[in-house]
């Protein structure tokens, strides 16, 4: 394994509730990167550009990521891998499965909402596998909650102990620019002007009356105060400590004026892991391992509408992924070769020789994909904890135009691989359920059959509580209950037996009068 390589790669997520200002805080690392010259603006109507990792129509259109996107980009010498994840709860399963391929964290806070429900959703998610994280606290050009008051939130909502690695001087009207702790220097805000490096002014001592001069006596006098009860409360930053993700350092700024943005990747860069081991049933995998391994965390269709094109995101765990090299597709038993592997920058791809443990790599899919399939080099491994989630809504799909019905059953069996959703379809009538975990899910189902496949479809209510997936060790008692039962019965996308229940106590009387069949949340159990 090529260690330089290795030690190059920074792959991380940007999580945070929607609005916070993620997908902004993404463009303005890219424009520091040189990876894009302009950012787009994501909500505004004057420039018609948008957000560069927003790349589905849907997106473009609500202001909203509802897809992760991949960037990579070269900076320092470092190669750095950025996911962007979908903030909207209605796609919390994407971003869930997403921070399985990450190595660490930034968590985008909104200085005037503070810590909202989705965050705490997404931190617990990575404090869960002890992810490294790095909170920003975003949009300080305007009012919001007090400094010290944010860091209480994140330690209490959050549960993570926070040391900050720079500090406001003001907010609002009166924000004048951020300390950075980390580098010992002050950077200037200019407001309404693109910042540049030149508005930073070190500064060793927070004491040196050339500061008061920068600031004036009285921000400067309660900048004192604050610095003495930072010093005073929170801990000394530790790399092992931020590694092991027992503290999280925490940056001021305000990405969409390109303010604070470039202490954050400085430091980043510095700091964060390079990739990490992953886990699977059979034995734990290091990335310094000389033999391939990885796994798809998530498939999107029709990145390029142009093209029908279907891309496989995968990770690279251990070993050096080549081009036009056949790998062992673990779930089907049988090689592949990839002769068009890409490498992405948002929408805009470039295919690549090699890649190395960290990257992410999009394989084009003729459909020998699902999501937590594993590739080696022969070695049969089961990638763990990727998770699928029962879904909690439901409706039947309908197509509103029969000529269509083609274009509608490849569309339907395309977005249900992306893990978009789930389809059932029903024993006795053939008619299809789709099960979701959030509402807004069905809104990008019928734009997309509609814009992508040509095939407009309706959605028509069904009341329904839970689907389980069922088996029996005996045959014959899975007969009876299924011959008993058709009228709630559905197969999944693999043919699997689910029974749709209405209510709790629908299941739990079913449960007690079939006590030999096996009822599952989840088709893995």
């Amino acid at each position: 394994m090529d260690l330089v390589e290795l030690n190059k790669r920074r792959t991380f997520g940007i999580v945070s509730h929607p609005d916070a200002g993620k997908t902004t805080l993404t463009e303005k690392l890219l424009l520091f990167g040189g990876a894009i010259q302009i950012a787009g603006a994501v909500k505004s109507n004057k420039i018609k550009k948008h957000a560069t990792s927003d790349f589905m129509e849907i997106e473009r259109q609500r202001g909203i990521s509802v897809a992760t996107s991949v960037m990579a980009f070269p900076y320092r010498d470092l190669q750095i891998n950025i996911l962007d994840t979908p903030g909207h709860k209605d796609f919390a399963e994407d971003t869930f499965r997403t921070l399985t391929a990450v190595d660490s964290a930034i968590v985008v806070i909104d200085v005037a909402k503070g810590v909202e429900e989705q965050t705490e959703k997404l931190v617990e998610v990575c404090r869960r596998r002890n992810t490294p994280i790095i909170v920003f606290i975003n949009k300080l050009d305007r009012e919001g909650k007090d400094a010290f008051d944010l860091l209480d939130e994140v330690e209490t909502k959050l549960k993570l102990k926070v040391t900050p690695l720079s500090w406001p001087v003001g907010m609002g009207q009166s924000f004048q620019g951020v300390y950075s702790i980390y580098e010992k220097k002050f950077i200037h805000f200019k407001p309404h002007s693109k910042q540049d490096t030149e508005d930073s002014v070190i500064i060793e001592n927070t004491k040196d009356e050339s500061f008061k001069k920068i600031i004036g006596e009285r921000p400067f006098e309660t900048f004192q105060s604050d610095i003495e009860t930072l010093q005073g409360v929170y801990p000394v930053f530790n790399r092992e400590d931020y590694l092991s993700g027992k503290i999280c350092p925490v940056f001021y700024g305000s990405a969409v004026n390109n303010f604070g943005v470039r202490e954050l990747l400085d430091c980043f860069v510095e700091i964060a892991p390079t990739p990490l081991f992953r886990e699977t049933e059979e034995r734990i995998i290091q990335p310094t391992e000389d033999k391939l391994t990885g796994f798809i965390f998530k498939i999107h269709a029709n990145m390029d509408p142009k093209h029908r094109d279907r891309i496989a995101f995968f990770r690279i765990v251990s070993g050096v992924f080549q081009r036009n090299t056949n790998y062992y597709h673990v779930r089907l038993n049988r090689q592949l070769k990839f002769s068009n592997p890409t490498s992405f920058m948002a929408a805009k791809k470039e295919v690549i020789d090699e890649a190395y443990p960290g990257d992410v790599v999009g394989l084009y899919d003729s459909g020998n994909f699902k999501i937590g399939d594993a590739l080696t080099e022969g070695e049969k491994l089961t990638f763990k904890g990727i998770p699928r989630f029962s879904p909690e809504i439901f409706r039947f799909v309908n197509i509103t135009d029969p000529s269509k019905f083609k274009q509608f059953a490849k569309g339907l069996d395309q977005l249900m691989d992306e893990g978009v959703a789930q389809m059932f379809t029903k024993e006795d009538s053939n008619r299809k359920i789709i099960g979701v975990v959030g509402a807004l899910q069905f809104d990008v189902i019928a734009y997309r059959l509609e814009h992508e496949y040509t095939a407009p479809c309706n959605f028509e209510p069904i009341n329904l509580f839970k689907a389980c997936w069922v088996k029996a060790d005996d045959p014959k008692k899975l007969e009876e209950f299924v011959s008993r039962r058709k009228r709630d019965l559905a197969r999944d996308k693999d043919g699997k037996l689910v029974f749709l229940s209405e209510s709790a106590w629908t299941l739990k009387l079913v449960q007690d009068n079939f006590p030999d069949v096996k009822f599952s949340f989840s088709s893995e159990d």
